[in-house]
């Protein structure tokens, strides 16, 4: 039986979790996040709760500690293994005990265990991780505080048996956030997802500010938020000072360097597109897809919104590339064996297939239609470019990442979480490995614009050749912690670490030069920093540093032909130094002067965060009548070890409830956006028919469209320079949408060198009712 109130006990008491407080501050382009979470035990016997959270798939945990009255424990970290061993040795001989891991399977899922609370007792809970701030198509800083972790919870009541209980459409906590920002660049503005407060500088210079969440938050959707600095393609560099306690000579006892290279492309750079590639869309088909994309009346079916991005991209693509369509969910699909060049026949092959595409393939497996892509041999001058789009998470999120870097050198990814239930890690790391860009599609979100800001950054030059020199006094050196950057694109910015070792007696700066070409053209950038940086930074700089170590040695661990247990042995003693987590440690704290043992038998609870399979009851049940699709397997070991709080088991990925509902056809409905009707009728080569569908996107008849066609100009053409007007006059809005399906247009237009082409635009605008140049027009 269901229990539709979220986390229950026998006795329908509420859940142990009362509250979460967040404070986020901001330097620059990294934050530290300090989240509070005050639990009661509101049982007559001792209780150990469980909390199964998202956190971003890059952050680095650095702070853990547990108040209990007056008590304060401050966690430390240790191996794994042996912090589990200690918690489980506390909590069996009745002491309280706290653990904080990381998914051995996916960086951005965190277990914290909170062991033996008394009957009436409290406890305050601190996390605190930092992390960088992702660059968004806009130029803003994004920073994310997720509530959605995909699978559900499960309340360990006893184990004879285990009652369902809905993770419910009402989160039994509330959320606060209090923002501190401080930037050596002028703030412009910051942004959110959720209601805000009104933003408060506090200089005259606008480089400090705070903002807070407006009171009274369910933590049922992620909390995004999106900062601007008014001149965020200037170059930085900081340098942080070592902790005084680490020896020197270590990373955390020398001073630490972040540069921050962002480089922004002109106009000229920006406007040449690439005609060549080979273009790869791998499509999320699994049952989750068939759910809305946001909570509104109007909201589309994810898969429906899939289907409306891929007729965009399949009429954007430049003549003569090569492209193909995976589906994906148990199993997975092509549309074509291989690659196919771009064409009339092959795009209206693949439009018919597209309409044709449903949420019905069970689960979410994406590791072997990668494999079968990279299989394929690479069409020389067609550099790969691959569009990868899920709303959920793998349970082998790490093979995964190692099968993209594997493959960095002969294709890009770029990558596309849609709804609030994608992993950060699956999706920030396809594009980080691969080279890309991720994009996130949450609350009423288009995904269409989001796509093609990403087709565009795969059409345009990249800067490469980047390379880093330091000057330096004698006596200091600078080494390197970052892996070498080879190529960053439109939109995409670095993040380099360093360490600075040795003293000078004399000079007291240093400097960086940075060089990159940028369409053939050398760029330098000279940064100078101070070799005596201030005390009290908080070794921000230096744990996302270590974090950054830790993650390439997690790298090199899983590589073939790896030394695997002297590595471990580096990331286990660099995450104990920093102080930060990694997959082989975690943070344990033990309360050892608790005055007695805790009596009596240990009941067990989980405490529920969203997750998607919630809101496909909420969102497509209403919609149809089948049953909901259960689409996220995992192995069973996995689930048995670390994700003993989900809610429910699976045999295999295949396993799903059928749907007999009739309305689950694959018909797809009529285009509804003007603009996707309109696109859904250009050719491939650029060009639009004159005909009955095209004039009543225009709101005419096919007779009034025919008499106003100027006498020598032909009816392809005069379609499309009407078609382009219409765009341009009335859709300009959505120029991002449509943007390389009117380039293509007025490139054939220019190719035809009609005769009164200037008449022609003229007479489009009396009948359309508008004023448009041919320049604007670009023919």
């Amino acid at each position: 039986m269901v229990n539709c109130c979220g986390l229950v006990s026998e006795k329908n008491e509420p859940v142990p979790l009362k509250s979460i407080s967040v404070e986020l501050q901001v330097r620059d382009h990294v934050a530290s996040v300090s989240s509070c979470l005050q639990y009661v035990n509101e049982e007559e016997r001792p209780l150990e709760a469980v909390f199964v959270f998202p956190l971003p798939a890059d952050a680095a945990v650095c702070h853990f500690s547990a108040r209990i009255g007056e008590q304060e424990i401050v966690a430390e970290v240790q191996d794994k293994q042996s912090a589990r061993d200690q918690y489980d040795d506390a909590v069996s001989s009745g002491q309280q005990a706290f653990l904080l891991e990381e998914s051995e399977e996916s960086s951005d899922v965190f277990k914290l265990s909170v062991g033996c609370l008394s009957p009436g007792q409290k406890a305050s809970i601190t996390i605190v991780y930092i992390i960088e701030l992702s660059v968004q198509a806009d130029d803003a800083l994004r920073f994310c505080l997720p509530a959605v972790l995909n699978p559900r919870y499960t309340p360990a009541v006893s184990a004879a048996g285990v009652p369902e209980v809905s993770s419910a459409s009402v989160i039994p906590y509330t959320l606060s956030l209090s923002v501190e920002v401080r930037s050596s660049d002028r703030i412009s503005k910051l942004e959110s997802s959720c209601p805000l407060d009104p933003l408060e500088f506090l200089d005259a210079q606008h480089t400090h500010a705070t903002v807070n969440l407006t009171a009274g938050h369910r933590f049922d959707k992620d909390v995004e938020l999106f900062l601007y600095y008014e001149n965020s393609h200037q170059p930085s560099a900081v340098v942080e000072a070592g902790a005084s306690a680490a020896p020197s000579g270590s990373l955390m006892g020398d001073p630490a360097l972040m540069i921050s290279l962002y480089p922004e492309f002109p106009a000229d750079v920006m406007s040449s597109l690439a005609s060549r590639g080979e273009f790869i869309f791998v499509v999320d088909r699994s049952g989750s897809m068939d759910c809305q994309m946001h909570h509104g009346n109007d909201a589309q079916m994810r898969i429906e919104s899939a289907r409306d991005t891929l007729l965009l991209l399949l009429k954007s693509l430049p003549m003569g590339c090569y492209f193909n369509i995976y589906g994906f969910g148990s199993h997975f699909e092509s549309f074509f064996p291989q690659s196919v060049v771009y064409s009339e026949d092959t795009m209206e092959e693949a439009l018919k297939r597209v309409k044709s595409m449903s949420a019905d393939m069970g689960g979410t497996e994406i590791l072997q239609p990668l494999k079968h892509i990279y299989s394929q041999p690479c069409y020389p001058d067609h550099p790969r470019q691959l569009f990868i789009f899920t709303d959920g998470e793998v349970w082998n999120t790490k093979e995964v990442l190692d099968l993209v870097k594997s493959h960095v050198y002969s294709h890009r990814c770029f990558s596309f979480g849609i709804g609030e239930g994608a992993s950060t890690a699956l999706i920030t790391g396809m594009a980080r490995e691969g080279s890309g860009h991720a994009q996130f599609i949450t609350g009423t979100d288009r995904m269409q614009p989001k796509v093609m800001q990403s087709l565009r950054f795969a059409l345009q030059p990249a800067v490469d050749n980047i390379s880093v020199d330091w000057t330096v006094p004698e006596g200091v050196t600078v080494d390197m912690l970052s892996p070498s950057i080879n190529t960053l694109f439109q939109g995409q910015r670095a993040l380099i670490y360093a360490q600075i070792k040795g003293q000078s007696s004399g000079k007291k700066e240093g400097a960086v030069t940075v060089k990159y070409k940028l369409k053939d053209q050398p760029v330098t950038n000279q940064l100078q920093f101070t070799l005596q940086p201030t005390e009290d930074t908080g070794l921000t700089i230096h744990r996302l540093a270590a974090r950054s170590v830790i993650r390439s040695l997690e790298l090199e661990e899983r590589a073939e032909g790896a030394d695997a247990e002297n590595v471990r042995k580096r990331i286990v003693e660099l995450s104990v130094q920093a102080g930060v987590s990694s997959a082989h440690t975690a943070f344990i704290g033990i309360n050892k002067d608790h005055n007695q043992t805790v009596k009596g038998p240990l009941l067990q609870r989980r405490v529920p965060v969203a997750h998607m399979l919630q809101m496909s009851m909420m969102q497509c049940q209403p919609m149809r009548t089948c049953g909901m699709v259960v689409q996220r397997a995992r192995p069973m070991a996995l689930q048995m070890d670390f994700d003993s709080t989900m809610h429910y088991s699976m045999a295999s990925s295949n396993s799903m409830i059928e749907c007999d509902d009739e309305s689950d056809q694959t018909e797809a409905e009529p285009l509804k956006d003007p603009v996707l009707q309109l696109v859904s009728l250009q050719k491939a080569t650029g060009c639009w028919e004159l005909n009955a569908s095209l004039a009543a996107v225009f709101g005419k008849t096919e007779d009034e469209v025919n008499n106003q066609k100027t006498a020598q100009v032909d009816g392809s053409v005069w379609a499309t320079v009407l078609a382009l007007i219409w765009l341009y006059a009335f859709k300009s809005d959505q120029q991002v949408e449509w943007q390389f399906v009117a380039m293509k247009a007025a490139s054939w237009v220019r190719s035809q060198k009609p005769d009164s082409l200037s008449q022609c635009v003229c007479d489009g605008n009396a009948l359309l009712g508008c004023q448009v140049t041919e320049d604007m027009l670009g023919i």
